[in-house]
């Protein structure tokens, strides 16, 4: 993405916040970001669309993130994963998201609605499988029924509580209650062998990704295992870049850019970063597979 393009989202971005994305109109977003309209509809097709690349581009990197966290930890261990939450929490708070979700429900756009319903199932897809690495292969049956009673269970606490105190809610305090909670009922339905939803009800949800998950999974380990080789503070942003660029390209992208992918490669490969040699051939393994 260029920097225009970026600044372009990052005004139209506060206006949402200041105006509501309702009330902001594509000529204040014209005049407040200083391009043409021309330029603007080179970029996006319509104020929905650019709302869909702000949105995107707040959760890759949110995304990016929250995998950093797990960098040299235990999967299993449920402090990485309420930092985790922790981390998703404070960015829809400081990125005022809460706020652009509600006012998308009253959009008479589908596909917008359709777009916000589906990042809501992907987290709750991450929850399911966070469940899996924290309490093992056996409650799978139960953990997406669990994975959608903490999502609603963190939304509504982190509400109320801002109701109740007046202000912005303590996210440790509101993120830890509900972990604790849903810890307890994971214990209980799994004992009680209850299932409201199969989770193979994902596989509808994500057709489109149900026969790349395990490609995925094993790009996503990988790409983890080279991050954690790398320990100088100067040279981490810059590998870190180019390693989710290549997961971005070969999860994300329709058409992936074999060649851009080849020369990031090239560049990590040829490095003087002392990379996991094993995860580097399983990263050109990878993306031979793909090819």
């Amino acid at each position: 993405m260029n920097d225009k393009k970026k600044h372009v989202i990052k005004m139209a971005h506060r206006l949402f916040i200041e105006k509501g994305f309702q009330a902001t109109s594509i000529q204040d977003i014209l005049d407040y970001s200083g391009i043409a309209k021309g330029t603007f509809y080179n970029y996006f097709s319509s104020k929905n669309e650019l709302l869909m690349e702000l949105l995107k581009t707040i959760y890759r990197k949110m995304e990016q993130d929250r995998n950093e966290l797990l960098l040299g930890q235990d999967p299993a261990n449920l402090e990485i994963f309420i930092k985790q939450i922790e981390l998703q929490m404070e960015t829809n708070r400081t990125k005022k998201l809460v706020a652009l979700f509600e006012e998308v429900n009253f959009s008479d756009d589908k596909d917008l609605k359709n777009f916000i319903i589906k990042g809501q199932l992907r987290i709750i897809r991450w929850f399911y499988r966070r469940f899996i690495d924290i309490f093992g292969e056996n409650k799978k049956p139960y953990l997406l029924d669990c994975a959608i009673m903490l999502n609603g269970i963190l939304y509504q606490n982190m509400r109320y509580s801002s109701m109740a105190y007046d202000s912005n809610s303590n996210i440790h305090k509101v993120v830890q209650y509900s972990v604790n909670r849903i810890v307890k009922i994971i214990e209980e339905v799994s004992q009680a062998g209850e299932q409201l939803i199969d989770p193979e009800v994902l596989t509808r949800w994500f057709p489109d990704e149900q026969l790349e998950h395990p490609y995925q999974h094993r790009l996503y380990n990988t790409v983890l295992k080279l991050k954690a080789s790398i320990t100088k503070q100067q040279t981490q942003a810059k590998y870190h870049e180019l390693l989710d660029f290549i997961q971005s390209e070969l999860t994300n992208s329709k058409q992936p850019r074999t060649f851009l992918i080849e020369s990031a490669f090239e560049t990590i490969k040829n490095s003087e970063i002392p990379f996991n040699e094993n995860a580097l051939k399983q990263l050109q393994q990878l993306i031979k597979e793909y090819n």
